[in-house]
């Protein structure tokens, strides 16, 4: 695992022009000790990001703010939009409910996105899609080794009509050069987090930066784990995960 500023180089290199700084949140993979106070907590949370924008100011690479927030151990969602003082306000985010967190996201002027929605890993309990309770969908994961979850995500956000994004989720500085990155392809270069939002929420994204036919689906991809799926309301439906691929 490496540290925010190690990413810099790498990415500038690669001819990214910035990147969004999405750590784990509270409810996920996070290191940071819960038994802090929340302020305490926060602002360790942010250490990772400030290291970075400040490697990102000196070489020339812009860095946003975001994170993952975790539910129940199965399924993940982006924060776009807010920022520390927004954070430090709100300690309730740590208990939040997916519906909690939609609402609370979009009242302040933010996005949420569901990163990587059809992951099937051995610490995944079972696929969870929130159909109502998010703006887009994380269709193209740099952490796939199998693009059938990519190529479901891709045709689930389409049932939806939802915007897709695409994210390398990245862990280790060295896979900038040795594994597979991706990323979004915007009209205009951003200014802030809040244009990135508007991108998002106004459906602008123009295009994505993966290998060719990484999101083609060929109608025999499979979901080996039970599925759940939840509406607007983040109430459990009897639909079935077929139905919106």
């Amino acid at each position: 695992m490496s540290g925010g500023a190690e990413y810099i180089a790498g990415y500038k290199n690669q001819g990214y022009t910035g990147i969004i700084v999405t750590d784990h949140f509270f409810n996920g993979h996070c290191l940071i000790s819960r038994k802090l106070p929340w302020d305490d907590w926060v602002n360790r949370f942010f250490c990772g990001y400030e290291k970075a924008k400040a490697e990102g100011d000196r070489l020339g690479l812009d860095v946003f703010f975001g994170w993952e927030e975790t539910f129940d151990g199965c399924d993940d969602y982006l924060i776009y939009g807010l920022g520390k003082e927004w954070l430090l306000a709100h300690p309730e985010a740590r208990t939040w409910t997916r519906l909690e967190q939609y609402r609370a996201v979009r009242d302040a002027g933010g996005c949420v996105v569901q990163a990587h929605p059809f992951r099937q890993r051995n610490y995944i309990q079972k696929v969870i899609l929130s159909a109502g309770c998010v703006d887009a969908i994380e269709a193209a994961n740099g952490g796939h080794e199998d693009f059938s979850f990519d190529a479901l995500a891709c045709r689930y956000a389409q049932k939806l009509g939802k915007p897709i994004t695409a994210g390398t989720d990245i862990h280790d500085a060295g896979m900038i050069y040795f594994g597979q990155i991706l990323g979004v392809y915007t009209e205009k270069k951003l200014e802030s987090i809040d244009d990135y939002v508007k991108i998002i929420l106004n459906n602008k994204i123009s295009g994505l930066k993966m290998e060719e036919g990484r999101l083609d689906f060929h109608g025999d991809e499979n979901v080996k784990f039970p599925v759940e799926i939840r509406d607007e309301d983040d109430k459990i439906t009897n639909k079935h995960w077929t139905d919106f691929v």
